[in-house]
């Protein structure tokens, strides 16, 4: 039996939780289909299908997933170009990718992602959000204002009150009813685009099924499939640290390729994990299980084609103070105090940095993880460069000299290695001991292969002692083959 259905105050948290992310998608969901150049209703029946879907077969219990602004950006071209039809096609096909890149395992690279580049990625991500709701506020006259200040004030007030019922919801439906009742004109939901009237149906893209086709949306469904899984899994590793639990990976690469699949299905644009509305659901409202995922589309549903009257009415200011209170949330405080920043090393910092910069520059977080993680690992490998060392031994009548290896020898530390052996003056006999190494790759059995020639070209005996099994089994299969300068 699952959680929520033993505890009363779980199903409350749960069902409230959805509510309150359902109300926050809207807004978003018809911001991000202007972007892709698809009517409105195209974005919210997304949202809705991708929140259902994932709710039960991704595998992050508690993750909202809808149509984003990642994969709007990279889809807008497509459709501006040659129409939905093949928008839709290209998520059809970006979906059955993601399947695959699951099946073969591309959630494990996530272990790769480095924590700073993980900060860099949340605080880019706060920052983009608050930006993201400044054209809102942009020429507003003094209600917007005010409207905003009390959504503020109602959601630091109102946990302090009571906790039963989510601060969002409270603001969101309070300020609703005041504005509509005392007849304060401020933009709203509905100024934003018109609603869905009817439930999305099944229907397959309409496009011509040729090579011409497929060469035309490839490029997009591949940057659809990577820019989604990489934010999706992103999303899923900071829920995953802010609850303390473990989520599965590729189940949840699998999830997000179904519900590409079944949201191009009903002719919808795609999506992927949101963080914004993921935060709202799982640190504001305190949401931990699939119920309140599900709610969030269902509630979706609900609210634009049965409601949607209702919603239109919601005032814009009322949601930006949520989005705002999700920003300070979500933004690592801790990672921008100057005591951190001092005890910090500078290269954690710069990947930090790069990220947040690459992120704020490109409007795409995927590129920011990528440029972040690139320069994380090359300061990691000039850092392991440096810590290879060589110290030599000679014995009393001057005959035999030992040299002995310490450190990790892969491509960028083997380099220095050649340079460490006096070839000229060594007696005829010389010993490398690798005890206290290990070799990982071919550069550095090229590197030992270029000391055995030069010892060789002066009649200096070499001989290697002390390599471990894998080193060995490596050094027996390459040494010889592979080129190197002598």
């Amino acid at each position: 039996m699952p959680a929520w259905a033993r505890s009363p105050a779980t199903l409350r948290t749960e069902v409230l939780a959805g509510l309150v992310v359902a109300l926050a998608l809207v807004p978003e969901a018809i911001s991000f289909s202007l972007v892709a150049g698809v009517d409105p209703r195209v974005g919210l029946i997304s949202s809705f299908v991708m929140g259902v879907v994932t709710s039960v077969v991704g595998g992050r219990p508690a993750m909202i997933s809808a149509a984003t602004g990642a994969v709007a950006l990279v889809v807008a071209p497509l459709s501006h170009a040659h129409g939905v039809g093949h928008l839709v096609a290209a998520i059809l096909l970006a979906g059955v990718l993601q399947i695959a890149l699951g099946l073969l395992g591309a959630a494990r690279l996530m272990r790769f992602v480095p924590r700073s580049v993980m900060t860099g990625f949340v605080n880019a991500l706060a920052i983009s959000i608050f930006a993201a709701q400044l054209p809102n506020l942009r020429g507003a006259d003094w209600r917007v204002w005010a409207v905003l200040a009390a959504g503020l004030a109602l959601l630091v007030l109102v946990p302090r009150v009571v906790r039963s019922v989510p601060a969002p919801l409270v603001a969101v439906v309070a300020l609703t009813a005041f504005t509509v009742l005392a007849g304060v004109a401020v933009p709203t939901v509905g100024d934003e685009g018109a609603l869905p009237r009817t439930l999305p149906t099944l229907g397959l893209p309409d496009v011509p099924l040729t090579l011409d086709t497929l060469r035309t949306i490839a490029p997009y469904s591949v940057g659809v499939a990577l820019v989604g899984l990489m934010e999706s899994l992103m999303t899923a590793t900071l829920v995953d640290e802010i609850t303390d639990t473990r989520s599965s990976k590729t189940r949840e690469s699998l999830g997000q390729g179904t519900a590409q699949i079944a949201t191009a299905l009903f002719g919808g644009m795609g999506g992927c994990a949101v963080i914004g509305q993921t935060m709202i659901n799982v640190k504001v409202s305190g949401a931990r299980t699939r119920l309140s995922t599900f709610l969030a589309g269902a509630f979706l549903l609900v609210l634009v084609v049965g409601l949607g009257d209702v919603v239109a009415r919601i005032p814009m200011a009322a949601l930006v103070a949520v989005m705002f209170l999700v920003c300070h949330g979500a933004f690592d405080w801790h990672s921008v105090r100057p005591s951190t920043l001092r005890a910090m090393p500078r290269s954690e910092t710069a990947v930090m940095l790069l990220t947040v910069a690459i992120v704020l520059l490109t409007h795409n977080l995927a590129y920011g993880v990528l440029g972040g993680t690139l320069l994380a690992c090359v300061l990691f490998a000039r850092r392991v460069a440096h810590l290879v060392t060589v110290t030599s031994e000679l014995d009393a009548d001057g005959t035999h000299r030992t040299y002995r290896v310490h450190g990790q020898l892969f491509f960028a530390s083997s380099g220095d290695l050649v340079t460490q052996f006096d070839y000229a003056t060594d007696p005829p006999r010389v010993t490398v001991d690798f005890s206290d190494a290990h070799v990982w790759d071919a550069s550095s059995v090229a590197a030992l292969d270029a000391v055995q020639r030069k010892y060789a070209a002066r009649g200096t005996e070499v001989r290697t002692v002390g390599m471990n099994a894998p080193t060995a089994a490596l050094h027996g299969r390459l040494a010889g083959r592979v080129a190197a300068e002598g």
